[in-house]
């Protein structure tokens, strides 16, 4: 799902910094102390778990746990997800600087959305409601990132960027069902366990 650097046009990498930007301001401001270390903590789950990824043209395929950031973090998810990427970047070269903001906008977006969705029916009525939920969370942020991953090339370069759209959209659809199972497995654990990292989210 990185976007490697010499694809996009400079008004996509323009727009994407921006909104990146406004986003890290945003989460800065909603982080409390308290919850910096579990910050941290989901920073390095995101690095190392993207760090495994498959070519595919001009982006990769990788699980991300974006859907499992926005759930516990909501608006810091988005500092966190864009301090992971910045280290990808400078420390193995994946993605590049120039499209940390796009890269940033595209993981984490749907980070925002998940938080979202994970909000709007309250806390769930027991572990199994909060598995599927977050199933749902897991799934969803990569196909929203998936789409706003192919909006960006689409921006880019056209027609011409269809073939390789299509072949990003296929290649994350069995990411989609890892993702959910993962997201699905961490959160009912949390729910068991520590359902107040989960309260906390919600208020988040």
């Amino acid at each position: 799902m990185h976007l490697a650097e010499g694809v996009l046009t400079l008004p996509v990498l323009g727009g994407g910094a921006l909104l990146a930007a406004a986003g890290v301001a945003v989460g800065l401001r909603r982080l409390p102390d308290e919850r910096i270390p579990l910050a941290g903590l989901l920073c390095a789950m995101f690095f190392v778990a993207s760090l495994i990824h498959l070519p595919v043209g001009a982006g990769s395929v990788h699980l991300v746990l974006n859907g499992l950031c926005g759930v516990l973090l909501g608006w810091a998810a988005v500092p966190v997800i864009l301090v992971a990427l910045l280290m990808q970047s400078l420390f193995f070269g994946y993605g590049g600087l120039t499209t940390l903001g796009v890269n940033t906008v595209v993981m984490a977006a749907p980070a925002l959305a998940c938080a979202l969705l994970y909000r709007l029916g309250g806390e769930p009525a027991g572990v199994r409601a909060a598995a599927w939920r977050g199933a749902l969370c897991g799934a969803l942020a990569i196909a929203l990132g998936t789409a706003l991953m192919a909006l960006a090339l689409w921006l880019a370069g056209g027609r011409a960027f269809l073939p390789l759209i299509g072949t990003v959209i296929v290649a994350h659809l069995p990411v989609m069902a890892v993702e959910a199972a993962v997201t699905a497995a961490i959160v009912s654990s949390l729910a068991r366990s520590r359902p107040a990292l989960l309260r906390a989210g919600l208020a988040g």
